[in-house]
């Protein structure tokens, strides 16, 4: 039996402004998020990029070209009801954070690491007033205890919906810093990829890959962007 897919039932999908943010209603009809609350949006961007979405749909609505109106509803159903939750499952990344983790070998790996990491690290270290230490292999290396305090307090910072979107950052890049790196501007989504991507690629350019292994990197890719827009967006 196939699977019973909602069909396009509108013809107009809007922007508009509403008690506390901004709505987007369909033909008139407000937008709810699976969990049914009411889609209210930070941004008017947001508003635009969501109801942009519902009216490029056809006549079958197709989840996967709606990154942003799939990351609100994660924002409004899962990261507000579940906010602390979230926090402290992120912040965990600042004390297993990929950029510490190093190779103690092949040379060449070494160095890439060094070229990209180290400057990561430092600038953390810089703006965020939060030294990470690094070690070799896959053995923990603890962290501070202030500086991951003060991780935390970045993290807490963000709002749902800047919290929905470094949800996807940190977890896609396996990196904290990478993802603050991102959403301070410090780093373009593209070099920031690539940055998280360093182990990878050199496991690549050695033994090849193959074509499951590069549609999950391209889906993951792709992910890592949307986070990223769904993060300007949130910006009010």
């Amino acid at each position: 039996m196939s699977e019973w897919k909602q069909k396009r039932f509108w013809k107009e999908a809007m922007a508009i402004a509403a008690d506390g943010g901004y709505a987007v209603h369909l033909d008139g009809r407000p937008v709810k998020t699976p969990a049914k609350a009411g889609l209210i949006l930070p941004t008017k961007a947001m508003a635009e990029a969501v109801a942009a979405e519902w009216g490029s749909q056809s006549d079958v609505i197709d989840p996967s070209t709606m990154p942003v109106t799939r990351s609100a509803n994660a924002a409004i159903d899962k990261v507000r009801v579940q906010r602390d939750e979230v926090i402290a499952l992120l912040a965990e990344y600042g004390d297993s954070d990929l950029l510490c983790y190093r190779a103690a070998g092949p040379e060449g790996l070494v160095k890439q690491q060094v070229a990209a990491w180290d400057p990561l690290l430092d600038w953390a270290a810089e703006s965020l007033n939060a030294r990470l230490w690094i070690g070799e292999g896959v053995m923990h290396v603890a962290q501070d205890a202030q500086v991951l305090s003060r991780l935390t307090d970045e993290v807490a910072a963000f709002d749902d919906f800047a919290l929905a979107a470094a949800h996807d950052l940190i977890s896609l890049s396996g990196s904290l810093v990478i993802a603050l790196a991102v959403t301070r501007a410090h780093l373009m989504p593209g070099a920031a990829w690539d940055v998280s991507r360093v182990d990878e690629d050199w496991q690549i350019a050695q033994w090849g890959d193959d074509e499951e292994a590069r549609e999950m990197t391209k889906v993951k890719r792709a992910a890592f962007f949307d986070a990223a827009r769904f993060y300007q967006l949130s910006l009010k």
